[in-house]
Parts: structure tokens; sequence; C-alpha cells
């Protein structure tokens, strides 16, 4: 803060407003409208909530422009108004803090774009640092006093809305920066509070901290990490009332106002600069931290961790629901270009990464997400954690990569059983890769049943209610089992011999290896109805977007099964540094060859170094020529 600000007011802490849009939600405005735009369409209703921050004793007030950037507004048709939205933002909050004749700073509120920064979404860092700096360009322009970057979640987007509020507003106007932790106390990618507070400090934040969040207890955590990883830095805590819960039609925060002014004090002890509240605060909530921070003498400071609130009753077991065939295979029977994309779960305990590229993959469009067991014999999490974990939060069915390869009979049992349990359906049997080649090389890769096996076990056992010993397992599972399939192979007879046993065993669909060459698809199937009629299986054909000529040189080369024409690497050589962009053309061309001859019925994308939006950028594409 420069010295004119701070001479305004009595020593820090000082205390921010709460909450906008859980007020505007009580004055009858619906969370799908555009709250941003009520800045010039019920300025009153706005101005009513500064009025009673203001009135409750807070000495900032942060604009109604939370969402007011070209990202977001674009969702209601808004995209063009960035400037006079902003605007007029800052001046209706000007001319509330005039009419209350009281020193209160007005903060220009900037969040999140809503959408993800590559790798994990499609939209580049200068393009993300043009959105912020428009925005903040008209807040700064129309006098706001300093900036609130806060509820960030990727903390290379909060980086780019610093360094564009620090080119925009330069040395005269603030910028504080504020992260929101999931209740892991980290940021959903995965970024913990020290590495966080490091970054925006080098970035260039004035003020650093966090918002949003579980409740005061963790933002207090959280806050302590901060400032034990950057002691220089003035920090900032305003956390939501309090871990949000759906009672009815209405979202309720349990903190009460005077758990709030508890805490407030517990901030100024570690050291806020500034103090507010986010989510689910109110007026009540900011007047009692102003009571607080006023009268400390008067507050006892509540020491106890906020009670654990549960939100969500354990799913009861339905097992008519089950019966239903899944998703993809109705998809399937209804003759639809499926696409699936490969996903790897990760090496460690941290989901958030994948999990965001989840989120890409599911709004760009994909049908299903196929999670791998183990690629290339590599220590991961279980895949059918990472399975489970995708289908609860995104709705999007996965494909279960069921490797036989390290599994006895009693485990490959036991695993299906635990995959059925988490809701798990489709089921994708697979022989593995051999440990020789992984972390591992000494560890057991002995199996008691080949993929065919397997795939009999559940298709003519556990799917009729039977173990492999026809013992009874109770309800009958759901599985809808694929087997894969190599239109490559160096021996097609061999190749369709192998196949055939997998269908008599029971598959319902099958997935190949990487094609580059189509006419190796159509020779395998005609081959293959020559002997015994045409292909029944739905298939979904594996496309890789290839990197760079080194990507494409090392897979022609190393992997085995693999082949890519001399034209495609001469193409991915000549592209140079274009090289992903090129990937992603072919990749293009192939998907749209293949569907365009009719001989499969969809794509299963398997994106380089979990490059998942290259994935979703193809799939937007499809999905726009539909």
């Amino acid at each position: 803060m420069t010295t004119d600000l701070l001479a305004r007011f009595p020593p820090p802490p000082l205390l921010a407003d709460g909450a906008m849009g859980t007020l505007l939600h009580t004055r009858g405005i619906a969370f799908d409208e555009c709250f941003d735009e009520l800045n010039l369409t019920q300025p009153a209703t706005v101005a009513e909530v500064h009025r009673a921050y203001i009135d409750a004793g807070a000495q900032i007030i942060e604009t109604n422009t939370f969402g007011a950037n070209r990202y977001k507004l674009a969702r209601h048709g808004l995209e063009s108004k960035v400037a006079e939205i902003n605007a007029a933002a800052v001046q209706l909050a000007r001319r509330v803090v005039e009419a209350a004749f009281k020193p209160v700073l007005i903060a220009g509120s900037v969040g999140p774009l809503g959408v993800r920064l590559a790798p994990f979404g499609r939209v580049r860092p200068e393009q993300a640092y043009a959105a912020f700096s428009e925005q903040i360009a008209a807040l700064v322009n129309s006098g706001a006093d300093l900036i609130i970057i806060e509820t960030m979640s990727d903390l290379h987007e909060a980086a780019e809305a610093v360094r564009a509020a620090k080119a925009v507003g330069g040395r005269a106007v603030p910028v504080a920066a504020t992260m929101t932790f999931t209740r892991d106390d980290l940021t959903l990618l995965g970024d913990s509070p020290a590495r966080a507070a490091a970054e925006l400090a080098q970035a260039g934040a004035d003020i650093l901290g966090v918002n949003c969040s579980s409740g005061p207890a963790q933002v207090l955590r959280i806050v302590s990490q901060m400032k034990a990883a950057a002691p220089q830095a003035r920090l900032s805590a305003m956390p939501n009332a309090g871990w949000p819960e759906r009672i009815g039609e209405r979202i309720m925060y349990p903190a009460t106002p005077e758990y709030f002014g508890d805490y407030a004090l517990a901030f100024a002890e570690a050291g806020a600069f500034i103090v507010g509240g986010c989510c689910g605060t109110t007026p009540a909530h900011i007047a009692a931290m102003r009571a607080a921070l006023d009268h400390p003498e008067q507050s006892e400071l509540r020491r106890a961790e906020h009670p654990i609130v549960i939100s969500a009753a354990e799913r009861d077991e339905q097992p008519a629901a089950a019966d239903q065939p899944t998703q993809l295979a109705q998809k399937f029977a209804a003759k639809q270009f499926v696409i699936g994309v490969e996903m790897h779960p990760p090496k460690g305990l941290a989901t958030h990464k994948l999990l965001a590229g989840a989120s890409l993959l599911a709004e760009a469009g994909a049908d299903v997400i196929n999670v791998a067991d183990s690629p290339m014999a590599r220590m991961r999490m279980s895949a059918w954690a990472v399975s489970h974990l995708i289908q609860d939060r995104f709705g999007i069915e996965t494909v279960l990569h069921f490797p036989t390869r390290g599994r006895n009979l009693l485990r490959v049992q036991g695993d299906l059983l635990a995959a059925h349990a988490l809701g798990i359906r489709n089921i994708f049997v697979v022989m593995g890769d051999p440990t020789a080649v992984g972390d591992y090389p000494a560890a057991s890769d002995k199996y008691d049943l080949v993929p065919s096996g397997v795939l009999k076990l559940i298709k003519q056992g556990f799917n009729m209610g039977l173990d492999h010993a026809g013992q009874d397992i109770g309800r009958p599972t759901s599985f809808y089992a694929g087997c894969a399939v190599n239109f490559s192979a160096p021996d097609p007879d061999k190749e369709i011999k192998t196949l055939r046993k997998k269908i008599a065993a029971g598959a319902d669909f099958a997935l190949s290896q990487p094609i580059f060459e189509p006419d190796h698809v159509r020779q395998f199937l005609r081959r293959y109805e020559d002997k015994h009629g045409p292909m029944a299986l739905p298939i979904l054909a594996g496309v890789m977007p290839l990197f760079n000529f080194r990507h494409a040189n090392f897979f022609h080369n190393e992997v085995p099964g693999a082949f890519i024409p001399e034209a495609l690497r001469r193409r991915m050589q000549t592209a140079g540094d274009d090289g992903p962009a090129e990937g992603m053309r072919i990749a293009r061309e192939l998907l749209a060859e293949l569907r365009g001859s009719g001989a499969v019925q969809g794509v299963y994308l398997m994106p380089p170094f979990s490059r998942y939006d290259i994935a979703a950028e193809i799939i937007d594409a499809v999905r726009k020529s539909e």
C-alpha cells in the first residue's frame, strides 16, 4: 500500500467487506444470472450491498466485478461490455462511499477467467494476460484504489493476473492476490501455501493470502504457512463462512458472526494486513469482526477447530440402477460416434492436476475417459480410485484398464468386485506391460488368466452372479467389457484368431493401438470379414497426436507394433517448433478419415505427455462439425 492510502486509516489490519453474491442472491437474483451486469441493470441493488458493508464497519469494499472478464461475460453474450461493466462498478461504489462520508477504499475485484490455462486448458498464458489487462485497465482507469485478485485455484493464472495488474497500475495501485485451497490445504492444481506465497510475491503482489476455502480455521492455518514462507509479505485472510451445505433449495454456511469476530483477532495475531469475508458472510459477520478488532479485550478467541459439517449421506446401493446399460453401451447401441481419452493416474497422492484435466475433457465433450493401470509398468495410484474420483466429481463415465499381468486369480476377482462397488462398469481387459520394463523389474508379473480368460470370468461368471469356482457372489455384476485389437499386427491372422477368442468369451467392444495408417484398419477388417463375416464388435480406433519429430521417431522405432508412415514423420520433422500443432493437424486428419470410413465407431485419443488441452481441442473441433 502507498503511504497516502495508509495515512487515511488506523494501523492494520484493514477490514474488508464480505460476500457480494450471497447478498445479491438473498435479494432475488438467481445464481445463473450475470451478477456483474447488475452494475448496469440494477445498480440500486448492488449499492444496497455496498452500503450495508460500509455501515457494518468495512474499510474496503470490493466492486461487483468478480466475473467481469471477457470469458465469463461471453457466457451471457456480454463480452463486448467488459470496460462498460467494470467502469460502472467502480463509479457505483464511489458514489456509495461518498454518500456515506466515511474513509473507505474501493478495491477492484478480479476473479478467475473461468477457463483453464494450458496444459490443462486451451487458453495460452498470453491470452490470459490480455484478458486480465482488459478488465484491470477498466477498473484502474475508473478510479479503483487497489486491485484484489481473488479465489484463484491456478497459481499460473494468478501470476498472470498479478503481472497484468502491475503493468496497468504501476506503483500507484496496490495489488492483492489471494488463492483458494481445498480441504487438504493445497490448491486445486496441487500447489502448497508456501509455494503460492513465494510465487505471488515474485510476480509482484503487494499483498498475498487466501480467501474462500473451507472456513476461518483452515484460512488461519494457511495464512500462518504463507507467513513462514514469505516473512516480509503483507497478508490477507478472507474466508468463507464455513463449508457450504445445501438445505432444500438454499446454500447454507454454518459459521456465525461471533465466530468470525473471534477469528478476526486470530488473523490479526497472525500478521494479516487485510481481513474480511467471502462466500456466506454478511454485514453481520463484518460488524462482529469490526467490534472484535476495535475492542479485543471483550472478545475471547475460539481456539477449537470448527466442527466438520457432513454435507452428503452415504450412497445406498441400488440394484436396479446397476442393471442398466452403461452410457458407453447405450452410445454404441445408438450408433453414435464415441470419443474416449486416455488419462494416467498420478505417481503420488496429489490428484489435483489429473482432476483438472478430467474437468477440461468433460467440458470439451469427451464421451468417456479411459484410466490406464500402471502404464509402462510404472508405479502409480490405483486406477480404480482414479476412475471413481472422476466419475464422482464430474459425472462422466470411465473405462477402467484392467491388466491381467501381475494378478493371481484371487486378486483378479477381488479387484473386479472393488471396481464394481465403486460404481465402475466399463472394463478394458488387457495383458499389461511386463514389469521388466518398469520401475520394479524384479517384481513378479505372473498371472493366472489371460485376457480372454478374464473376459470369460466377467461375462460368464460375475455378470451371472458366480465367481470362478461357480460359487454364488450374491447380486450379479453389470460390467461392460472391452478387449484390445492391433490393426498393425505383424501376423494379422494370429491377431484375428486371438480376437475371436475374446469375442467368444463375451467382449462387448474393442480398443485399438494408435493408428497412423487408416489403410491398416480397412485391410484388417476385410481380412476378418473374409474369414468370419462382418465385424459386429464396436471398435474405438487409437489416435495419438504426435508432439514433435523426436516423439514420432521414438514411437516408430522403439514401441513394439507401432508404425508411423515416413510421410508423417517427414511432416513432423519439417514442422520443427510447430510440432504440437502439426501433430494435432495429423490427428484431426486421421480422425476424420477413420470416421468417414465407417469402419470404426469412435476414436480413443492418447494425448502425449498428459497434454489434455490437445485432446480437448481435437474433441472441440469434432463436436463443432457434428
